[in-house]
């Protein structure tokens, strides 16, 4: 009688408190220490399901979730080589599985041009697979695995005029990234391991050109450490190591083989999702082993912006210095590159969106005379029929200035359709 009695007066105790009064929390002292943990931004990328409450798929639901897409767009290119006219045709598939730690992605796409003289290239092909998990609530593992095939068709912006066939390009990288939290700072240690075969090359100057010598494996590492200063920035500082070892030497009979190594010191920054944006410093050399090739110690930037006020529009800008080989067909020892770009996206309605880009670079070849300068303006429009259909309409403008080859400008316009799942 008297525990009915409490339970009556507890009730309306409860219904009869003012609106400005929290009673007792009913949970006890680790749950209530749970819920709290679980609205802390960012802790957790879910709400947390204890494994003895999850709900287990039901039954026939398949592992992974099946998405396709097909392409058929038709580009024509004015440019100083002439004009030009590709279709191109786009299949894509993705299968996707989210566990209750770990996601697995993989992708499959091509695409087929077809050339104004009837010539049918497969210039892209390429497999990805790309796993995340998350140890806990201060670790996670990431990796990915690719392997692409890719062949430039001539003519195109950005291409050498001199070459009428580009090589093939075989590339097979794999890579992972552990990330870890400790209190107020943040450890993040990567490795790659990359593989790329070219093929040769047919030039209107000097014929047939063999690429082996460019075939090269590129292993890297690199440790960053952040400090979490305040919940918006973060001071970081990072430490890479590369090498790059290649089949053969080139026809000179030195071997490009080499070290490189690379210290940047920076800032990242997040405004509650809408402004994100990091800097950073650095200096890298890359060191051969040839004691008859300069070594190369250059000024590393990089940069980047992103504003996002709403899920409507995005803007986005970065700035970045890359060291890498020359790749095929190329004179020097190794690539130095400025790059930077700039892109706007714009969700008018459920139907339109818009998309503008810019870009510039400047790159040399050391151990060569050749530089080039370039840049680049696109804009397009992508209109949704419906569901299951996408047009899509993009003009592009590039401008190239090598000191080798001359100035070579394009102006292309393409239109295309996308039927996806």
């Amino acid at each position: 009688m008297i525990r009915r009695q409490l339970t009556l007066l507890t009730v309306l105790l409860a219904s009869s408190a003012p609106a400005g009064l929290a009673l007792a929390d009913p949970l006890g002292p680790d749950d209530a220490k749970l819920d709290s943990e679980r609205l802390t931004p960012g802790l957790y990328p879910a709400a947390p399901v204890p494994q003895a409450f999850a709900v287990p798929a039901e039954p026939g639901t398949p592992p992974f979730e099946l998405d396709w897409s097909v392409g058929l767009k038709g580009s024509y290119t004015t440019s100083s080589a002439g004009d030009s006219f590709v279709t191109a045709l786009t299949p894509a598939v993705t299968a996707t599985h989210q566990g209750v730690r770990t996601d697995l992605t993989a992708a499959g796409s091509a695409t087929l041009a077809r050339q104004g003289d009837g010539t049918i290239t497969a210039s892209a092909l390429s497999l990805d697979l790309d796993a995340q998990t998350r140890l806990d609530r201060d670790t996670t593992i990431s990796g990915h695995a690719g392997l692409d095939l890719t062949q430039d068709l001539p003519g195109l912006p950005g291409s050498n005029p001199l070459v009428t066939r580009p090589p093939q390009v075989l590339t097979g990288a794999i890579d992972g990234t552990i990330e870890r939290r400790f209190g107020r700072f943040n450890l993040g240690l990567k490795g790659s391991v990359a593989r790329t075969l070219y093929g040769p090359t047919t030039r209107t100057d000097t014929g047939v050109t063999d690429n082996s010598s460019q075939n090269v494996w590129e292993g890297d590492a690199s440790l960053r450490l952040g400090l979490q200063a305040t919940p918006i920035l973060e001071v970081f500082g990072e430490a890479s190591l590369g090498r790059d070892w290649f089949d053969q030497a080139p026809a000179s009979g030195v071997s490009s083989n080499a070290t490189s190594r690379a210290l940047r010191a920076g800032i990242a920054g997040d405004w509650n999702g809408v402004w994100s944006a990091s800097a950073s410093l650095g200096v890298g050399l890359h060191d051969f082993d040839d004691a008859s090739l300069s070594d190369i110690t250059t000024r590393l930037y990089d940069a980047s912006l992103t504003y996002t006020p709403d899920e409507t529009l995005k803007l986005s800008a970065t700035l970045e210095t890359k060291v890498t080989p020359t790749g095929a067909d190329t004179p020097g020892t190794a690539r130095v590159a400025h790059v930077a770009t700039a892109d706007v996206d714009y969700t008018v309605n459920s139907w339109l969106r818009l998309r503008a880009s810019a870009d510039w670079g400047y790159s040399w070849l050391e151990g060569s005379n050749e530089t080039e300068r370039s840049h680049g303006l696109g804009a397009g429009a992508d209109y949704k029929l419906n569901s299951h259909a996408i047009v899509s309409a993009d003009y592009g403008y590039a401008h190239r200035d090598n000191s080798n080859s001359g100035v070579f400008d394009s102006h292309t316009v393409s239109l295309g359709v996308t039927i996806k799942r």
